[in-house]
């Protein structure tokens, strides 16, 4: 008896755990009948993109702006990186120390960069994630013969 009752403790436990973070990460039901597929989806070239931006008047631009301001992350990334790790080698001459500040720069300098393409491209203003859905949507609908 003991046993059942502490199991259905922890279950509700876990559900209202579960519920807690998948409403903060509601984010993740967009993409799930994407990446929860029994087939996966087949990769797609940057042709495959540029046919939807042309395919697609309204999400298309949307998500060429989208994959412009990924340069900006880009960039940010391999100057925090080599800056940060260059700062590191040159005061501490550790490897180890080094290689952390090349990753930790990398990651900071991501999310520096992506900021400023937020705001370069003016991207709070647009749903890019709604354009990257209708994308994967429209990808799906194209491999598996919809069109």
């Amino acid at each position: 008896m003991e046993d059942s009752s502490s199991q259905s403790f922890f279950r509700k436990h876990w559900e209202g755990y579960k519920e807690f973070w998948s409403e903060r990460f509601s984010i993740l039901d967009n993409y799930s009948p994407f990446v929860q597929r029994d087939n996966p989806l087949p990769p797609w070239s940057s042709s495959d993109v540029e046919e939807f931006i042309a395919f697609n008047p309204v999400h298309g631009p949307t998500l060429k702006t989208a994959r412009e301001a990924v340069n900006f992350g880009l960039t940010g990334t391999v100057i925090g990186a080599v800056s940060t790790a260059g700062v590191a080698w040159k005061y501490s001459r550790s490897l180890h120390g080094a290689g952390l500040s090349l990753l930790v720069g990398g990651v900071f300098g991501w999310t520096f960069g992506h900021e400023i393409a937020n705001h370069w491209y003016q991207l709070y203003r647009v749903d890019t994630m709604g354009a990257q859905v209708k994308f994967m949507e429209w990808w799906r609908n194209k491999n598996e013969g919809h069109f």
